[in-house]
């Protein structure tokens, strides 16, 4: 696995975050890459605060932007995709990943109430839902930026929530993080598969692959960014049209 490589998709999605964060949304979102043409074709940010929808996930979001442009009914896109996400996708995201057949997911920090690459559910991996598919989830990618957005988020008030809870008492800790417990999601081999092996120190200490957390991530407005995100995605989509619609999409 090239770490470098997914570091880079997983900086544009830690940069959607802020830009959600800046934006009165709960600061989770993500990046759809179709991996034979290492392209960006769809983005996704949580939605639920400005829509009033418990479902409105950055993956949904995501996946409609693809069904858009392909159709609703081929799925056979997803199996060229890499999503590279900031917070692992909860059970009911990652149920619709595996039965879309997606190739990859690549994720920041746990999702210890709901996850569903490791952390409750390993649905990427079970035979109960699309037994014919399965997808390759690596975790642990700027897991300390992921957090520290959703530590910003949270220390806020939120006026849109059911029940807004008065949070003033809270602090926003910028120093400490809980351990990185990489056997919750791989095993030590599956861990060497895909790091190597000279990184297995960090599995045995439960270590964050990177020390230093990356301010200018968490710090630095980001909605130029998001204007060549947007550009981006619809330079994907002229490319894709100029394709006979004979042809399968790959």
């Amino acid at each position: 696995m090239d770490l470098e490589h997914h570091l880079r998709y997983m900086r544009m999605a830690t940069k959607l975050a802020k830009y959600a964060l800046d934006h009165d949304e709960t600061p989770v979102a993500c990046i759809f890459v179709h991996t034979p043409t290492d392209q960006v074709v769809a983005y996704g940010m949580n939605d639920t605060n400005r829509s009033l929808t418990g479902i409105a996930h950055a993956e949904f979001m995501g996946i409609a932007q693809i069904q858009a442009k392909f159709g609703p009914l081929n799925t056979e896109i997803f199996r060229n995709i890499t999503l590279y996400v900031t917070v692992e996708p909860c059970i009911m995201c990652a149920s619709a990943l595996k039965q879309l057949g997606i190739q990859k997911v690549v994720f920041g920090c746990g999702n210890e109430r709901f996850g569903g690459n490791g952390s409750i559910l390993r649905i990427h991996q079970d035979s109960s839902t699309a037994p014919e598919n399965s997808h390759i989830s690596v975790p642990g990618l700027l897991r300390k930026e992921a957090i520290m957005l959703l530590r910003y988020f949270y220390v806020r008030e939120n006026e849109r929530s059911p029940k807004p809870r008065a949070k003033a008492n809270r602090k926003l800790d910028l120093e400490t993080f809980p351990p990185m417990d990489w056997s919750i999601y791989l095993s030590k081999d599956g861990f060497t598969s895909l790091f190597g092996e000279s990184l297995l120190e960090y599995y045995d200490k439960k270590l964050d692959l990177s020390e230093k957390l990356d301010w200018d991530l968490i710090d630095k407005n980001q909605d130029l960014f998001f204007q060549d995100l947007q550009n981006k995605c619809e330079q994907f989509s002229l490319q894709a049209a100029k394709k006979p619609k004979s042809q399968p999409v790959s």
